[in-house]
């Protein structure tokens, strides 16, 4: 079940990674490449070019594109910037998980433009909850006495809500959202630069970008190499 504060709370989540890396990256759009490659990279207007063709280049790179990665690169890509997204797998997720958006994250899809996501995946209208017990049933209504008629909860199919959010981000015509592996971060003295991805089609690519973006899930491969939380059982 998804509480209301979800959307934000994964867009903090990302913004939180995106801001340890564009530390790690000294807030400069300055340098996109190593600095043994520097002499390949000619700066045009604030953008990093490659003479010799040996990587693309983006404003931002985000790898995962589920609710967070996907509604992230749909607000960048509104703002201007030239976002590359690189999903593991771009096919409809068949899970049983965030299956109820509460009302308040449905505001927030509003903020974010992005309210339209919910239509066309057979999403069913929420008001509240229903309790049972030995025979027993009261009703529990959301406190929406205050908003548009249109605001509720929303019931879907995770998967569904997923695909229509990289629909979205993919319309802008300066995202990129491509399905590949991330085999690691391009890093240069404790400074990222991009990333080093496998496409579906087993190439070995690069791309750069002065700031990327890890938000690939609870299973993230890349989570290692940006921080070392200390877990207690």
């Amino acid at each position: 079940m998804v509480d209301q504060n979800v959307l934000a709370a994964l867009f903090g989540f990302a913004i939180f990674y995106g801001f340890l890396i564009f530390r790690k990256a000294g807030g400069t759009r300055k340098s996109c490449l190593p600095e043994e490659t520097a002499a390949t990279t000619v700066i045009d207007g604030g953008e990093c070019r490659s003479k010799d063709g040996g990587g693309e280049y983006f404003d931002v790179i985000i790898v995962g594109a589920g609710v967070a990665g996907a509604a992230l690169a749909h607000t960048l890509g509104k703002d201007g910037r030239r976002v590359r997204v690189i999903e593991r797998d771009l096919t409809e997720p068949d899970r049983i998980v965030g299956e109820l958006l509460q009302p308040g994250g449905y505001l927030k899809l509003i903020e974010l433009g992005l309210e339209d996501c919910v239509e066309q995946i057979d999403s069913q209208r929420v008001f509240g909850y229903a309790l049972f017990k030995d025979g027993k049933s009261t009703r529990l209504s959301y406190p929406l006495e205050k908003f548009h008629s249109e605001i509720s909860g929303r019931s879907f199919h995770n998967g569904r809500f997923i695909q229509r959010m990289r629909e979205k981000a993919a319309s802008l015509p300066n995202v990129q959202l491509e399905q590949g592996t991330v085999a690691s971060l391009l890093e240069d003295e404790g400074t990222i630069r991009g990333v080093q991805y496998k496409t579906k089609s087993a190439e070995d690519l690069k791309a750069y970008a002065p700031l990327t973006i890890v938000c690939d899930g609870c299973f993230s491969n890349l989570r290692r190499s940006l921080c070392n939380p200390k877990m207690s059982a």
